[in-house]
């Protein structure tokens, strides 16, 4: 079959949509709440919402590693879904679980050592005190958000993505109204400001994981896959397996995700207003990335049962074809920020100055959408064919070797300001999409290659 085949694009990018529509539910649940608790933290002045930025890209850092690693169970549970095999599927289903909890224990440690990490890396003092409470307060939410992870990754590789659009949004409800009390202290709570996003994104967290476990443990369509009829011991193999592929995963989302924590946190450096301004820029690219980073999630996943039913033609044309899709909606983005950058900064914040910077920093966000675009789909390409470590080494070259290294020598060493370190952010996601696009296409086409000579 062609790779031009008209049909059968059509069916793979209705393929995709079918997949993507409720995972892009799930993450504008997501980022929604990051989006609430950045315009409910605006209102109250520049150190909580400098603070919450900085208290929420570290939290990130630590995520990053979490849902990186249980990312794999999504791929492994897709190709041994595509090829009917029950067992596999519920092997790493139950396998994940023991991942869940070595992350649980490991990363909330981590995030309770916000007290001394965060001023050992320059964190203005005016913003630390609300930073590390609010690192504090979502660390109890950690082992409720693997867990969601977990299973959520079970139901993208079973092709169902509904449930967990639900979750998203009953999480994105618990946490609007939770940030209503904890921040203002209603209903006799204490008024926590910025730390009280903290509190509440911690509690919607765990209702987001019994909300995807009550539905796996009644709903039929899990059932011929018994996943809670016992917890198995530790398999080593499969375990294995998992962390050889999430692993890598997780390295390539932690150099991407950790190229703008860093950004965050050099514009820590620079004071409240700065941190503040690229916070809201950086919220609403972020919101914008959900709609492409839920069709790579669902590139994935239709990969992978496209190879486990061996078409290993059809897998390729389908991962560029989300690739093609990915790219489209961020060229849009772009354009929607470029016309409207200063009306988008205004939702955010009444604060002058800090409007002002983050309507610029909009405008330096518009220049990369497109490289965005591309990168995110040719990651979640190579995913579906399990090619992983490579990838990891890609990104890191371009995130932090390019991008980190101009962003920091330009903006603060040399003292530029927040504009330069947005173009170092530019040109690593430039030189990464470009890069793993290449990759995909070697991958695939020796692939090709080594199953039909003729090709």
């Amino acid at each position: 079959m062609s790779i031009h085949s008209r049909d059968r694009l059509v069916v793979d990018a209705r393929a995709i949509v079918a997949l993507g529509g409720p995972l892009l539910g799930n993450n504008l649940s997501i980022t929604g709440m990051a989006f609430a608790d950045t315009v409910m933290a605006g209102q109250l002045g520049a150190v909580d919402l400098g603070g919450l930025a900085i208290g929420a890209a570290s939290f990130n850092l630590f995520m990053f590693v979490g849902f990186g690693l249980l990312m794999a169970t999504s791929p492994s549970v897709a190709h041994a879904y595509g090829a009917n095999d029950t067992y596999k599927v519920t092997s790493y289903a139950r396998q994940s679980w023991w991942l869940v909890l070595a992350l649980s224990i490991l990363l909330f440690l981590g995030m309770q050592q916000a007290d001394w990490f965060l001023p050992a890396i320059g964190i203005g003092k005016d913003v630390l005190p609300v930073a590390v409470g609010y690192i504090h307060a979502i660390s109890w939410g950690m082992p409720g958000l693997l867990a969601f992870f977990s299973l959520r990754y079970m139901s993208e590789g079973l092709g169902r993505t509904k449930p967990i659009m639900f979750s998203g949004f009953l999480g994105l409800t618990a946490n609007v109204i939770g940030n209503w009390i904890f921040m203002y202290g209603k209903f006799g709570a204490p008024a926590l400001g910025a730390v009280g996003c903290g509190v509440a994104t911690a509690i919607s967290m765990w209702l987001m994981f019994f909300a995807m476990f009550l539905h796996v443990r009644l709903h039929r369509a899990y059932r011929p896959f018994n996943f809670f009829a016992r917890i198995d011991p530790p398999n080593w193999p499969v375990l294995r397996e998992l962390t050889r592929i999430g692993a890598p995963i997780a390295g390539s989302i932690l150099a991407e995700g950790g190229l703008f924590v860093a950004a965050a946190l050099m514009m820590g450096g620079m004071g409240a207003v700065t941190a503040a301004g690229h916070q809201i820029a950086l919220n609403y690219a972020a919101f914008m990335f959900m709609v492409p980073l839920a069709i790579s999630s669902a590139t994935t996943i239709h990969v992978g049962h496209t190879l486990g039913r061996g078409d290993l033609v059809g897998a390729r044309n389908a991962g560029l074809i989300g690739v093609g899709m990915c790219a489209i909606v961020m060229t849009v983005s772009a354009i929607v920020i470029l016309l409207f950058n200063d009306h988008i900064a205004a939702l955010y914040t009444r604060d002058v100055p800090v409007r002002e910077l983050a309507a610029s920093l909009l405008l330096m966000a518009a220049l990369f959408q497109f490289s965005d675009g591309v990168q995110v789909g040719a990651a979640g390409a190579l995913r579906g064919f399990k090619d992983t470590t490579i990838p990891m080494a890609l990104c890191i070259f371009s995130y932090w070797v390019v991008g980190f290294t101009f962003a920091y020598y330009y903006g603060v060493y040399r003292g530029e300001g927040p504009r330069l370190v947005w173009v170092g952010l530019n040109v690593g996601l430039t030189i990464s999409a470009a890069l793993l696009l290449a990759r995909y296409w070697s991958v695939t086409k020796s692939r090709l290659r080594n199953q039909l000579p003729e090709l």
